[in-house]
């Protein structure tokens, strides 16, 4: 609500004074918000389906790891009990399991069958027939036109001739690949939709680098959001995590600033970052509001640009200054040059959850955030080998010297 010559005046009344122009970014406005907002309450996220697929992979990993390091414990205990056993009687005993699975994968080839019938002697005197895939028995005779290899099935597809055969199918699908599996089925780990990250094996837009604990510079331990990432073109990316002291209007006023005047006392309360030494006069802005008209989604619940429709919001009171990120200048690579940075080790590639991104922009934060420092915040939320480089050398903090 606002209050013009002392009475309250509703968004409604505010906008339907305003001119047609207004109004109609307005209803824009609205929409992006009510959008993303429901995406939010739909979990259509699909990064964060990819975390948890990420992390049901690292659970199996750690539990065949747990298995095997069992396994190798307890064929130590069994040597030591059984040492009067000669070795020769080891090697017949190997011989012999090998030999159980030599005849059991034969006999499970024959029973997988597909027409199952006892006509396989004459199926191998087929001329089409050739050397067996992986995967396949040498003592059953491979013939191409049984099928299970061509066009993506294997021995151990199914396809259900009756709904009430379907339970004995992995999917329903009788074109769905291995690799496919895990996009149709649920994955069974959780996380924590506020708190995840996990390493990436590439570079798109929405992901994070983290700077290596040996990268000095600008760029000591900082994380830099990647807007744009072309091999031919270049990368362009923001940093994230060095909050300037003073807000919009402190540091608009007091620095080389490229700023409009209205933004500045629209905004004045806004929280800005050093966002990297390439056109250092220059802003731009990173919030969760919703795709409005300017801004570009970099990924679900991130969005970079569209101040002047924020600008109409925030006089509004729809949308809070602080929630409002303002980035001044950026990082820039020519093309390959990023790729080559990461190849050797300068930077380590993460999908992190957008409550990280948004951590300068008004995220909400708990008890379990780091909330002062957020390059250790993320890479001990990665575990592994990344919490050991952030638990030797966190320290400093987000609040640095600004160049």
């Amino acid at each position: 609500a606002a209050f013009l010559h002392g009475h309250t005046t509703t968004r409604s009344a505010l906008v339907s004074s305003s001119s047609p122009t207004s109004l109609w970014m307005s209803k824009n406005n609205e929409r992006a918000r009510m959008e993303k907002n429901l995406e939010d309450m739909m979990g259509n996220d699909w990064r964060v389906f990819r975390a948890k697929l990420v992390m049901q992979e690292q659970q199996e990993e750690d539990r065949l790891l747990s298995r095997n390091d069992g396994d190798s414990s307890n064929k130590k205990k069994n040597k030591k009990n059984k040492r009067h056993r000669s070795s020769s009687d080891d090697e017949k005993l190997e011989k012999q399991g090998q030999l159980g699975d030599l005849f059991a994968g034969a006999i499970s080839s024959i029973f997988s069958s597909k027409n199952g019938n006892n006509n396989n002697n004459s199926k191998s005197s087929s001329p089409a027939s050739s050397s067996p895939p992986a995967g396949i028995s040498s003592i059953h005779q491979y013939d191409i036109f049984e099928g299970d290899t061509v066009g993506g099935a294997d021995s151990s597809s199914s396809v259900s001739s009756t709904s009430s055969s379907s339970s004995s199918s992995v999917c329903e699908d009788p074109f769905v690949s291995h690799a496919e599996l895990p996009i149709l089925l649920k994955p069974k780990a959780k996380i924590n939709k506020h708190r995840w990250a996990h390493s990436i094996p590439h570079v798109e837009p929405g992901c994070v680098l983290l700077a290596n604990e040996k990268l000095g510079g600008v760029f000591h331990q900082t994380v830099v959001l990647v807007i744009d990432h072309h091999e031919t073109t270049g990368s362009t990316g923001i940093i994230i995590n060095r909050p300037m002291s003073g807000n919009l209007m402190q540091v608009a006023s007091e620095t080389e600033s490229n700023m409009d005047l209205s933004l500045k006392l629209a905004f004045n309360a806004a929280p800005v970052t050093y966002g990297g030494p390439v056109q250092a006069e220059d802003y731009s802005l990173l919030h969760g509001y919703g795709q409005v008209e300017g801004s570009r989604k970099l990924c679900p619940g991130v969005f970079v640009g569209g101040s002047e429709e924020l600008m109409n919001e925030v006089r509004l009171g729809s949308f809070r200054k602080e929630e409002a990120l303002f980035v001044k200048g950026h990082a820039a690579w020519v093309p390959g040059q990023l790729s080559r940075e990461i190849a050797k080790g300068v930077w380590y590639t993460a999908a992190v959850s957008s409550d990280f991104i948004l951590r300068y922009a008004g995220a909400p934060t708990t008890t379990e955030d780091n909330k002062d420092d957020l390059w250790s915040d993320i890479l001990t939320c990665m575990g592994g080998k990344h919490a050991d480089i952030a638990s030797q050398n966190s320290g400093r903090g987000d609040m640095r010297m600004m160049p």
